[in-house]
């Protein structure tokens, strides 16, 4: 793979299914274009595919009860409405389609109501005279014009949104099928206040009220828990009915009326908490009622971004991160604490679970593997049937296999993760890739940025040192406070255990990783330099004191994970040990990232300069934190192309 061959990495989003129909939206990078591309593909039950709509901005297909409609986002050209995803509705024998909405930053992914009329969505809303709006006097001023903000609290902005308290995102609901019959777009009223975000929307089961998550007391102060809520569809004032023991998303009710949910206690850790599925019986108009957590929190880990639960009969259906891949597996209704190990097999195998949907007994899911970011897979009683071949094109420019390695730290402890190998009998030069987060996973799929490095000639060591999440709630727990100790340990004895291979060649070794895994290049270019040639460091933490007032995270992240001690912070810092780097060193940046602020960098490149090491800074000009991985295409193949000439320069 070539950095220019992110233009057929093709993924395709959660698919929609009713009877059989079956519908998925593919998102793939257009370097002409210089933005990501979508549309909306029939996959057959039977195998194959074809074009429902030709886009070129369409996501998130959805399809009625009654299996009559499709209401799905379309982003046109242009600003404001016309350049943002609006609501559109067709008939789902095909048709043209009609356009529901024109909100100036667009609408959220559609939700329908049990009549099959009306849809529920989220959508942020701006105040007057900003982003693009007309202000009171009825100027619309540009924005470096705008008024200045007035900020009074800490969760004023998002890395990849922006400021968020002067367009929360707000709940609607409009009935579709009646907006048919009008010559213009429905005049539409936010059901929810603007004092705080409102998600997950989902209709109740007689379809009377919208339930959806909010922070506690209607986001009257920062908090990173949410509540599950509830507003009458007419409108009216909402009410609490599940208090959160921490944070709660996507909803789902069972056909008896039990209320699916998964969340995330903090009792024992804010960041690196598992996220469990629990179940409640709400009772609207008396009060909030509690939880009851079905899974156990030491061994299960569900996977929200593959979909909300889906309850099947006596059981629900959800996603688990488990060793690097992402399972389906069936929880008992009445389970209570279930670990893992009693938790039934739906779908498991060396691949991730991206997303899912169940019509019935039909069970559908997107599915990556080592060899394709994304296939349409139905998932039943004779076994997995792959029905589409997105990544043909991907395989036909050649895709290096994954080795599986484990081994173990000086501690005794496993350490678990992989090998990419380039063609060829080596030796090879060497990259130890870190991954961000920390409490995510590196998984059993095909990953980009791995399979570019090994086409240029060079193995690739990846894995999932303590601190990741997949391998149970105390692997994840491990460097709490601890950063760049038994993770540096398990980081070291993965490279250790590759290096064992005499295809691979020890003297020729670099380091490289994002966020976290910035960090992590940071901290073993000073404290185990003598083991690499060179480091890449990208959207790294340096310097833990700045992150805490700079970051969108910093003010909640750094007391969870390192503390509040200025001394402590300091210690745990790759800026304090700057000086003990001599090798070729990287920093490489977002402009406006604001998870890892550009500060981070900065700090780090001068303290580098004026300690005499061998340091480049590379800052990408309008991306956030996201760059590698959903940044403009031609920053991302010019940033492969960066890092090729990086490692050829000194590997």
């Amino acid at each position: 793979m070539r950095p220019a061959d992110i233009e057929v990495l093709v993924t395709p989003g959660r698919p929609a299914l009713r009877g059989d129909l079956l519908l998925t939206a593919l998102k793939k990078p257009d370097l002409k274009a210089n933005a990501s591309l979508g549309s909306v593909r029939r996959v057959s039950l039977d195998g194959g595919e074809a074009a429902w709509t030709h886009g070129p901005r369409d996501s998130a297909p959805a399809i009625s009860p009654d299996g009559r409609w499709v209401a799905f986002l379309r982003a046109g050209e242009g600003d404001g409405a016309d350049g943002s995803p609006q609501l559109h509705l067709m008939p789902s024998t095909g048709g043209e389609a009609r356009r529901l909405t024109s909100l100036h930053l667009g609408a959220g992914e559609p939700v329908w109501a049990p009549d099959s009329r009306r849809i529920a969505f989220t959508a942020r809303v701006p105040e007057p005279g900003r982003y693009g709006t007309p202000d009171a006097d009825g100027e619309t001023p540009e924005p470096a014009a705008e008024a200045p903000r007035r900020i009074t609290r800490m969760d004023y902005r998002i890395d990849d949104v922006g400021f968020l308290r002067d367009r929360m995102q707000r709940l609607f609901a409009v009935d579709a099928v009646a907006a048919l019959d009008q010559d213009e777009l429905p005049d539409l009223e936010p059901l929810t206040g603007d004092g705080f975000d409102a998600a997950h929307p989902v209709w109740t089961p007689d379809g009377t009220r919208l339930v959806f998550t909010a922070p506690p007391d209607w986001g009257a102060a920062e908090s990173d828990s949410r509540d599950i809520c509830a507003i009458s569809a007419e409108g009216g004032e909402p009410e609490v009915v599940v208090r959160g023991a921490g944070y709660s998303e996507r909803p789902a009710f069972g056909p008896d009326g039990t209320l699916f949910y998964f969340g995330q206690s903090f009792e024992h850790h804010h960041e690196a908490a598992p996220t469990g599925l629990y179940a409640a019986t709400p009772e609207f108009g008396a009060g909030p009622v509690a939880g009851r957590r079905l899974t156990d929190a030491e061994t299960v880990d569900c996977e929200a971004a593959a979909g909300p639960p889906a309850p099947r009969g006596d059981d629900v259906v959800v996603a688990v991160r488990n060793r690097g891949a992402v399972e389906l597996r069936a929880v008992s209704a009445d389970a209570a604490d279930a670990p893992l190990a009693d938790l039934a097999v739906v779908h498991a195998e060396q691949a991730a679970v991206r997303s899912f949907t169940l019509d019935g007994s039909v069970l559908v899911a997107v599915i990556a593997t080592p060899s394709t970011p994304g296939e349409v897979v139905l998932l039943g009683d004779a076994g997995p049937r792959v029905l589409t071949d997105y990544a043909k094109p991907l395989r036909d420019k050649g895709i290096r296999p994954m080795i599986e390695l484990e081994t173990t730290a000086p501690d005794g402890y496993p350490v678990h993760g992989w090998l990419v190998l380039p063609e060829g009998d080596g030796p090879h030069p060497v990259l130890r890739v870190v991954h961000g987060g920390p409490f995510t996973q590196q998984e059993w799929t095909l990953f980009d940025e791995a399979q570019v490095y090994a086409s240029a000639g060079y193995a690739v060591v990846v894995g999932n040192p303590r601190g990741s999440a997949g391998y149970g709630q105390t692997h994840g727990h491990a460097i709490t406070h601890a950063f760049g100790t038994v993770d540096v340990d398990d980081v070291l004895a993965l490279l250790d255990k590759a290096l064992e291979r005499p295809d691979l060649d020890a003297s020729r070794v670099g380091i490289m990783g994002g966020s976290y895994g910035g960090f992590m290049t940071s901290w073993l270019a000073a404290h185990h330099g003598e083991r690499f040639k060179a480091a890449w460091s990208e959207r790294a933490v340096n310097a833990w004191d700045s992150m805490v007032g700079s970051s969108d995270i910093g003010y909640f992240f750094v007391d969870a994970y390192i503390g509040s001690s200025p001394e402590v912070q300091r210690d745990r810092s790759p800026l304090s040990y700057a000086a003990q780097i001599k090798i070729p060193f990287a920093v490489v940046h977002s402009e406006q990232d604001w998870r890892c602020p550009l500060e981070q960098a900065e700090r780090m490149f001068v303290a580098l300069r004026r300690a005499g090491a061998p340091a480049e800074l590379l800052v990408f000009p309008g991306e956030g934190h996201e760059l590698s991985r959903s940044g403009r295409p031609r920053h991302r193949v010019q940033r492969f192309d960066a890092i090729l000439e990086w490692w050829a320069r000194h590997l």
